[in-house]
């Protein structure tokens, strides 16, 4: 197949993972390389071939993993994940036929559709911010549990 190859596909591998920052062309590089290194003793495109496969699939599906945990570990969260499952108060009725509606969030007015039914929630509810999509939280009526139901239906006396 000849060195230079095997070279020039590394170094594009090399560029395209520069380039996109995807964890993903760095492991054919790496197979790449390790070909390149294989081609100087042998020259059997068969054989470079099968090792520049085998080592860039291994490397891409035991090593991609490891890394990609350590490349998350410092990101940040997003806002869905730190307001889903909080509670809001609705500041705009919303109507999902109507497509309008809002709701409080720590002093944040945001866009509110109903996400369990197409039900109208009134002015001053109470909700439960369950997903976001674009800028809209996708929202439900927080159920009050009355004093009954939390003692298992006995009266306090």
């Amino acid at each position: 197949m000849g060195t230079l190859f095997w070279l020039i596909v590394f170094a594009l591998m090399l560029l395209l993972e520069i380039a996109t920052l995807g964890l993903t062309s760095v492991w054919f590089a790496g197979g790449a390389l390790i070909t390149f290194l294989l081609s100087l003793a042998i020259d059997n495109p068969y054989v470079e071939w099968s090792v520049f496969l085998l080592v860039s699939v291994l490397c891409l599906l035991a090593l991609r993993p490891m890394f990609i945990d350590k490349f998350n570990a410092r990101r940040e969260r997003t806002n869905i994940n730190r307001i889903a499952g909080q509670t809001a108060r609705v500041t705009e009725e919303i109507d999902n036929f109507h497509a309008r509606g809002a709701v409080s969030l720590k002093g944040q007015e945001w866009s509110a559709r109903n996400a369990v039914s197409n039900e109208c929630i009134p002015v001053g509810s109470e909700v439960i911010i369950r997903d976001i999509s674009g800028v809209k939280l996708m929202v439900e009526v927080k159920k009050e549990i009355n004093k009954a139901e939390a003692l298992g239906g006995k009266e306090e006396k």
